[in-house]
């Protein structure tokens, strides 16, 4: 969706389309690829569009810290189903005074109808991500008989008060990023085409809402002393995955948290579902099967998940898929 960015408040540029410019009423399905190069960040763009639902693709280097957004006035009511690929970044909003996280590998869906703030993005590395938009009548078609989680989303979103479907974001599991790349993927045209993107965007938006149906479930079995101690779970994981190449131990990121060891590795276990290096393992591995389906080649993807050898990725690699490397790539 268009969006006006600029480097300060009052210089702006638009970024994306409005559904206004896109012909859906001659074509099905509309795509675009576009390149930005700006003073303050440069960007590669791919949008697609039918007539409910808008897919934004980016590709992002932000060449300052902090960037200024502003609405273009010419955008319909959606809802987001918002995945943060790579790179990671804040975003405060001065409609509704909420600052909302984005980092790598995590999922939310959010009703934002109006966005005036900042941004604060890291320089040194790319901001990948992948959206959905759902108009806001489609959405709430979808939700009314499905799950509690997307039910109390859309009360929120019909009466129009912002809300995200969690406070906490979660990790886009491997179906997401199997979804996602289905999207991106497609060779479908025509009313094939629409079909298609439909139904594997609905897939995306059922896969969230399990994901946070079921940390709901979770959260309410596991024994926590205090939202204290919640939080510095939350913390532990996101500090996990941000140091991937360089991982703390179990002692070091129990002091990093500000909590005991005893409730880094029960807690961890019960709000997760997995041991703490048995999460980052599967974070690896799921990072890196994304990679191999993208062209990247196994030697660079087995350093850049941080392994000591390509035959030591590949080994864990096969007892987690049963599937060699190369023949994902294949």
């Amino acid at each position: 969706m268009g969006i006006n960015v600029g480097k300060d408040y009052g210089s702006w540029k638009k970024v994306g389309g409005s559904f206004d410019e896109f012909p859906v009423q001659e074509r099905l399905v509309t795509e675009r690829k576009e390149k930005y190069r700006f003073s303050f960040s440069d960007a590669e763009l791919v949008q697609i569009n039918t007539r409910d639902i808008y897919i934004v693709y980016g590709d992002i280097l932000f060449k300052q810290h902090q960037v200024y957004f502003r609405p273009t006035y010419d955008v319909p009511e959606m809802i987001k189903l918002r995945f943060t690929l790579a790179g990671k970044g804040t975003i405060f909003n001065q409609v509704n005074k909420q600052k909302y996280i984005f980092s790598s590998n995590q999922q939310n869906i959010i009703y934002m109808p109006e966005l005036d703030g900042t941004g604060e993005y890291d320089t040194a590395h790319n901001y990948r991500f992948f959206e959905v938009h759902f108009a806001k009548e489609k959405f709430l078609q979808l939700s009314e008989n499905s799950c509690k989680a997307l039910q109390v989303l859309a009360e929120h979103t019909d009466a129009g008060r912002y809300a995200q479907i969690a406070e906490q974001n979660l990790p886009i599991s491997w179906a997401m990023h199997s979804c996602i790349q289905d999207i991106l993927n497609c060779n479908y045209t025509d009313r094939l085409k629409l079909m298609f993107l439909e139904s594997k965007c609905i897939e995306l938006l059922v896969l969230q809402a399990e994901a946070f149906e079921t940390a709901v479930t979770k959260k309410q079995h596991v024994a926590l002393q205090s939202t204290y101690d919640r939080d510095c779970l939350y913390y532990a994981r996101d500090y996990l995955i941000e140091h991937i190449h360089e991982p703390p131990s179990v002692a070091e990121l129990a002091k990093l948290c500000g909590i005991n060891e005893f409730k880094l590795k029960q807690g961890f276990k019960g709000l997760f579902d997995n041991s703490i290096f048995g999460y980052l393992s599967d974070y690896r591995l799921n990072c890196a099967k994304v990679l191999l389906l993208e062209g990247t080649p196994i030697k660079s993807v087995a350093f850049e998940m941080g392994y000591s050898s390509v035959q030591h990725f590949s080994n864990a690699f096969r007892n987690k898929f049963a599937i060699s490397p190369g023949k994902v790539k294949s």
